[in-house]
C-alpha cells in the first residue's frame, strides 16, 4: 500500500525551480568542504512529529489527516512503519529517530509493552534491510504516562526509578539491534516544581546513578552508541535539571560522566533557556561536547516549545558555522524534531515542511563554509583580541603574571583605546554572503 501515492521522489532542481516537491538548495551530491551535503548534514526524520503527531494543542483536538489513522492498536503501529519507510525513500533522508512509544503502543504491563516493541522492531529491522535510511538515535518516553508525574530517574518513588530503568534497558537493547549510532536521554520530567517538597541532592544523585547504570549496561551488551543528553528548560517542570548545555555539562563533570556523554542540542530549547541556538552549539563545541542537533525553531512571540520547521537562514548559517568548526557532527546528525503547523494538516504538508528545513540548512552550510573559507569572522575576531597576542596580554594567556604584576602594569596606564565591534558591518557582510548563495555564487 502507498500512503503518499501522488508524490514522487523529491529531487534537487535548483533555486529557480517552482516545483513545491523539489529541493531548491539541498543537493545531496554537491560537495561542500570536501564532503557531500548528504554526508555532512546527516538529516533525520523524527518519527513522533511526522507519524504520530495529531496536531492537537491545549485549546483544540487534532487536525492532522493521515491515511494510516484508519487503523488502531498494533495495526496502526505497523501501518506507520510502512508509511515511514515510504516517506524516508521519497524524501531521500539517511536517518530517522524515535521514542519507544512512537513505534509501538504501551500495553497493560511493561512485559506486554516490550512484546509490542519486539514485533515492531522486527518489522523495522526487516524494512531497514532494503533501505538506505538508518537509525540516528532512539530513546524511551519516560515522561508522558501518569506514572512519571513526579519524575523518572529523579522521582521520589523507587518503583518509578526501577520502571524507568527497565524501559531504558529495553531501549538500549533495541538501539543495539537496529544499529543506532546514538542514544538520547531527554529528561522530560527530571526536575521539580518547588523546593519545599523536594530533596534536590537525592534526586540529582539518583539521576547520576541512573546514567552510570545505563553506561554499564551498554558496555555489558556491547552497544557502542554515543550517549547524548538533550537539555531543555522550564517545560514541563518549573525547574529542570537539564536546563541548558552549561548546567548539563556541570552535572556530567560532577558525576564523572563527561567521558560517556555529549549533547543533543535543540534550537527551540535554546530559545526557552534564554540563549541563541548558536550559543548552545558554541558552548558545547568549545568544551568538546557537541554530539547531535534537533533542528527546529521557536516562535519569537510564544513562550513554549512550538517546534517549527527551520526556515531562518541567519540561524541555520550560524548553526552550521559552529558545526563546521566542530569538524561536523561525527555520529550525530540534524534530526527534524519539528512539526507542521496545526493548519497544515495534509500528508503533503509533511513533505513541504521537510523540504524547507533541508533547504534552509543547505543554505546555512554553503554560506557558513564560504565565510570560513574567506576568514570573514576569524580575521575580525583575531584583530579584535589582538591585545592578547603580544605584550601583557600574551603574558596573561601564558600564565606569566599575577595580580602584583598586573597592578604594576595598570598603574602606568594613562589611556585605554577601544576599537569598534563593527556588529552592523558584520551583519551586512553576512547579508551579502546569503544573497550570493541564492545567486549561486
Amino acid at each position: 500500500m502507498s500512503y503518499f501515492q501522488s508524490i514522487e521522489k523529491i529531487k534537487y532542481e535548483g533555486p529557480s525551480s517552482r516545483n513545491p516537491y523539489a529541493f531548491k538548495f539541498y543537493n545531496p551530491e554537491e560537495k561542500i568542504g570536501g564532503r557531500t551535503m548528504e554526508e555532512f548534514l546527516r538529516f533525520g526524520v523524527a518519527y513522533w512529529h511526522t507519524f504520530t503527531e495529531d496536531l492537537s494543542d491545549p485549546f483544540g483536538i487534532g487536525t492532522a489527516i493521515r491515511p494510516w489513522d484508519k487503523f488502531n492498536g498494533m495495526d496502526l503501529a505497523k501501518a506507520r512503519v510502512e508509511a515511514a519507510f515510504e516517506f524516508f525513500e521519497k524524501l531521500g533522508v539517511p536517518y530517522f529517530c524515535f521514542h519507544d512509544v512512537d513505534i509501538a503502543p504501551e500495553g497493560r504491563t511493561l512485559r506486554e509493552s516490550n512484546q509490542n516493541l519486539d514485533i515492531i522492531v522486527a518489522m523495522i529491522k526487516d524494512y531497514m534491510k532494503d533501505s538506505k535510511t538508518k537509525l540516528l538515535w532512539n530513546t524511551v518516553n519516560n515522561f508522558s504516562h501518569p506514572r512519571f508525574v513526579h519524575g523518572a530517574a529523579s522521582s521520589n518513588h523507587a518503583d518509578v526509578f526501577a520502571y524507568a530503568a527497565a524501559k531504558v534497558k529495553k531501549g538500549l537493547e533495541i538501539g543495539k539491534e537496529l544499529g543506532a549510532e546514538n542514544y538520547v536521554f531527554w529528561g522530560g520530567r527530571e526536575g521539580y516544581e518547588t523546593l519545599i517538597n523536594t530533596d534536590m541532592k537525592l534526586e540529582l544523585d539518583n539521576l547520576g546513578r541512573f546514567f552510570h547504570m545505563a553506561v554499564d549496561y551498554a558496555k555489558e551488551i556491547g552497544f557502542d552508541a554515543q550517549f547524548l543528553i538533550e537539555p531543555k528548560p522550564k517545560e514541563p517542570t518549573s525547574h529542570q535539571y537539564d536546563f541548558d548545555v552549561a548546567s548539563g555539562y556541570a552535572f556530567l563533570q560532577h558525576y564523572d560522566l563527561q567521558d560517556y556523554f555529549k549533547f543533543n542540542i535543540e534550537a527551540n530549547h535554546a530559545t526557552l533557556a534564554g540563549h541563541t541556538f548558536e550559543h548552545e552549539l558554541r558552548y558545547a563545541r568549545v568544551n568538546g561536547m557537541l554530539g547531535s542537533v534537533d533542528a527546529n525553531q521557536g516562535h519569537p512571540l510564544l513562550g513554549w516549545d512550538t517546534d517549527e520547521f527551520p526556515s531562518d537562514l541567519y540561524t541555520t548559517t550560524l548553526a552550521m558555522y559552529e558545526i563546521i568548526k566542530n569538524g561536523g557532527l561525527g555520529r550525530g546528525g540534524l534530526n527534524f524534531d519539528a512539526k507542521v503547523r496545526r493548519g497544515s494538516f495534509t500528508p503533503e504538508d509533511l513533505f513541504h515542511a521537510h523540504i524547507v528545513g533541508m533547504d534552509s540548512f543547505a543554505v546555512g552550510l554553503k554560506v557558513a563554509q564560504k565565510l570560513i573559507d574567506d576568514h570573514v569572522l576569524e580575521d575580525f575576531i583575531a584583530e579584535r583580541y589582538s591585545s592578547f597576542h603580544e605584550g601583557i596580554g600574551l603574558d596573561i594567556v601564558e600564565g606569566k603574571v599575577d595580580f602584583h604584576k598586573l597592578e604594576a602594569y595598570a598603574l602606568g596606564l594613562t589611556d585605554i583605546k577601544h576599537t569598534s565591534g563593527r556588529l552592523e558591518l558584520l551583519k551586512a557582510t553576512m547579508n551579502q554572503y546569503l544573497l550570493r548563495a541564492y545567486a549561486g555564487e
